[in-house]
C-alpha cells in the first residue's frame, strides 16, 4: 500500500523533498499533506506542487499520514511533537530532519513505540543532488528503512549510519557544501588573476568541480588514483599540487571536518541541556 506523507514545516528543505518525491514517483500529490507558518507560503506550494498545503494544521496532517516528516528547526521539534503526539500511531514513521536532536529525545517526546529516524540532508537536495545520512531506532523495520531511503534517493544519495556518527556526518556532508563553495570561489579568483573573464572562470570552475565529483562516483576509483591520471612528470599539474601540499590543503580540510564535528557535538549538548532545563 502506498505511503502517505505529512511534511511539517515545508520550508526550503521540506519543499525540496516534496518536489523530489513527486518527480521520482515516491508519492502522488494526493498522498502528500504539508504545513507552513504562513498562508502565503502554503498557497505558493499548493500552486507549485498541487498538494494539500495549509498554514498550521499539523495535527490533521500527521493524523492522515503514514510517514510524518519533521522539517522544522531542532528548537521547534518539542513543541511540534507535543502538538501531534496524541494522533501519532505505532504503525507510522516519524522522520526528523533536525540532525542535532538525538533519536531518544524524539522518542520520549512522542511517547509511543514507533519507527523514528534522524536524517542529515544537505542543501544540494534542492537540485536533487543531495547527500543524506540517516540513523533509525530499533523500532524501525527493514520496510520502514526502505521507505525512508526512497524519500532521500529522490533527491540524491543516501546512506544509513549509527547515530553516534551523525555529528561527523553533519561536519562532512552537512557543512561540506560551504567548503566546496570556497574552493570554487578560489578557483574563480585564480582565473581572474590570470586574466580570464569572470564568466569564463566561473563556468570552468563550476564544471571542473562537478565533473571531478562525477568521475569519482562513476568510476569508483580512489580520488588519489584519478589525481595521478591528471599528473604528467614535470608538468603543470604536479607544480600546482606541490604548492597545494606546501600550504597544507588536505590537512586544512581534515581539520575543518574535525573542528566542525566537535562543534556539532557541542551544539547537540547545548540543545539537550536546554531541553532538560525546560523540562
Amino acid at each position: 500500500m502506498p505511503k502517505t506523507f505529512a511534511v511539517i514545516g515545508a520550508g526550503n528543505m521540506g519543499g525540496a523533498l516534496i518536489g523530489g518525491m513527486l518527480k521520482a514517483g515516491v508519492a502522488a500529490a494526493s498522498g502528500i499533506r504539508a504545513t507552513t507558518k504562513s498562508e502565503e507560503h502554503a498557497a505558493a506550494l499548493r500552486t507549485k506542487f498541487g498538494i494539500q498545503e495549509t498554514a498550521g494544521g499539523n495535527r490533521e496532517a500527521a493524523e492522515a499520514a503514514g510517514v510524518v516528516i519533521l522539517a522544522v528547526k531542532p528548537s521547534t521539534v518539542p513543541a511540534v511533537v507535543e502538538e501531534i503526539r496524541d494522533v501519532l500511531r505505532e504503525d507510522q514513521i516519524l522522520l526528523s530532519l533536525a540532525a542535532s536532536l538525538p533519536i531518544g529525545v524524539v522518542e520520549r517526546l512522542a511517547g509511543k513505540r514507533l519507527a523514528v529516524c534522524r536524517a542529515m540532508p544537505n542543501i544540494p537536495v534542492v537540485v536533487e543532488e543531495g547527500a543524506t545520512a540517516v540513523a533509525c531506532n530499533q523500532a524501525a523495520k527493514p520496510e520502514d528503512r526502505a521507505v525512508v531511503e526512497g524519500i532521500f534517493r529522490a533527491v540524491g544519495v543516501v546512506c544509513f549510519v549509527e547515530e553516534e556518527a551523525m555529528d561527523a556526518v553533519t561536519a562532512l556532508s552537512g557543512s561540506g557544501p560551504a567548503y566546496i563553495y570556497m574552493v570554487i570561489e578560489a578557483l574563480i579568483a585564480g582565473g581572474l588573476k590570470m586574466g580570464l573573464s569572470r564568466e569564463i572562470a566561473t563556468k570552468l570552475a563550476e564544471q571542473t568541480v562537478l565533473g571531478a565529483a562525477k568521475l569519482v562516483r562513476e568510476t569508483g576509483l580512489h580520488p588519489a588514483v584519478l589525481r595521478d591520471q591528471v599528473i604528467t612528470p614535470g608538468g603543470v599539474t604536479i607544480s600546482a599540487i606541490h604548492e597545494l601540499e606546501r600550504h597544507g590543503l588536505r590537512a586544512m580540510l581534515i581539520s575543518a571536518v574535525e573542528t566542525a564535528t566537535g562543534s556539532a557535538r557541542q551544539r547537540t549538548r547545548a540543545i539537550m541541556d536546554k531541553l532538560k532545563t525546560e523540562g
